[in-house]
């Protein structure tokens, strides 16, 4: 099975259903599957979802010929399934105005734009699948085209080599720490 995974804004929907259709790979989208076996819960503006159970369920779903899609992967897929994962990643300053154009709660866009610039998301699929199996790609300047280019060869093996993502730098560099962690 193949991850795509990210925060909320990085493109992971888009650029799965391209590369799903072109390679003729189903498409499994976490967020559905979720949202179907009713595992989700509201709580003050974010969906919570009961993640052990998920996990048994995509572990049934899981198939060689799939793209798993979904900010969640890390922690619903086992690691024994996955070939490669890939990690979209977005510059916060971008994804501010994605969260807004989303009407997300203040907690929701500061929560999200947090774990970006931590990249506790890249974090926890490296934990997860392993520094092997796991790649970022910048998706703040790329065209979708591109996007889809890149993470197909990621997928056909034709690029091993990954972006180099460092957020924090570059908010510490701006004196925007407290803009984005103002807790």
């Amino acid at each position: 099975m193949k991850i795509i995974t990210g925060n909320p804004g990085t493109g992971k929907h888009t650029i799965a259903k391209l590369i799903s259709e072109k390679l003729n790979l189903e498409m499994i989208d976490i967020n559905k599957i979720a949202i179907a076996q009713r595992l989700v819960q509201k709580n003050d503006g974010t969906l919570n979802v009961d993640v052990n159970k998920l996990k048994k369920i995509i572990d049934k779903k899981s198939q060689e010929n799939s793209i798993l899609v979904g900010h969640l992967a890390p922690y619903v897929v086992s690691a024994k399934n996955v070939k490669v994962a890939v990690v979209l990643r977005k510059s916060p300053y971008k994804l501010q105005s994605t969260y807004k154009k989303r009407r997300y709660s203040s907690k929701k866009s500061l929560e999200n734009l947090g774990s970006e610039i931590l990249g506790i998301t890249y974090y926890d699929t490296i934990r997860e699948f392993g520094q092997k199996k796991t790649f970022q790609v910048d998706t703040s300047s790329r065209t979708i085209s591109d996007t889809v280019k890149k993470v197909e060869s990621i997928f056909k093996k034709t690029r091993t080599k990954d972006d180099k993502i460092d957020w924090l730098q570059m908010v510490l560099k701006k004196g925007d720490m407290q803009k984005f962690f103002p807790y």
